[in-house]
């Protein structure tokens, strides 16, 4: 079985096609956990109109306080059975056959851990490659939205003390563990926007012709943090 364990942070007008998305999987053995991370807006009126709509079990956990994607995963990770997990974010919009896909790739791939694919963001095409474990060690390009071996899956689970770049955080400890993931070259889901781990993107030049921009010192600040811990070198 696939867990798949969404954290859900104020996004009523992302959660619905996201919901829809899974729903419509052509593989069907899987369960949905939906962590709402103390949000004000309508979604919980969402969430169980399209568990009505579609007569599905959707289980609800709430956090008593904005705990962020990194806590609300881990506790929706604690609450889950299956043998593979698939974090996903509100904001993501999957294909058809994507759990089908990824399940597949890792059933050929006995040695991988984890299955991951090219994607979009809205009209932007992220086509990745073949797992690179020294091009993971200098920048994050695997998202978060992998299909991943529960038995793999770190003990310490997401760091909840970071607030980016958690997903590349995440890939760098299980290779330390030993554990790499295989592509999937085909685009398996698309975002549509502000979600926890990817809600704005700046073209490759931008980083280098306006350091000064907010956002470029953010990333920056959290490429050095993330480097940091993994004992990389800053270069």
């Amino acid at each position: 079985m696939i867990s798949i364990i969404i954290p859900l942070y104020n996004q009523a007008d992302k959660i619905e096609k996201c919901l829809k998305s899974i729903l419509a999987q052509t593989y069907e053995n899987y369960e949905i956990i939906v962590v709402n991370d103390r949000s004000s807006d309508k979604l919980g009126k969402i969430v169980e109109q399209t568990k009505k709509d579609f007569g599905v079990k959707i289980e609800w956990l709430h956090n008593q306080e904005n705990h962020g994607a990194p806590y609300s995963r881990n506790k929706g990770f604690r609450q889950s059975h299956g043998e593979y997990l698939l974090f996903c974010d509100a904001d993501i919009i999957l294909e058809n056959d994507t759990l089908e896909s990824m399940l597949e790739a890792l059933q050929k791939n006995p040695g991988a851990s984890y299955a991951y694919p090219s994607f979009k963001f809205g009209h932007k095409f992220f086509k990745l490659w073949e797992f690179d474990a020294d091009k993971l060690k200098q920048m994050p390009y695997i998202h978060s939205t992998a299909l991943i071996r529960r038995e793999h899956f770190p003990e310490k689970g997401w760091d909840e003390s970071l607030k980016k770049l958690q997903d590349w955080d995440l890939w760098l400890t299980m290779l330390a563990a030993g554990y790499s993931g295989v592509w999937i070259d085909r685009i398996l889901f698309r975002i549509d926007g502000g979600g926890h781990t990817m809600s704005s993107w700046l073209p490759s030049f931008a980083y280098k012709l306006f350091p000064f921009l907010p956002s470029v010192k953010k990333y920056k600040k959290a490429m050095e943090i993330v480097k940091n811990k993994h004992g990389i070198s800053l270069k």
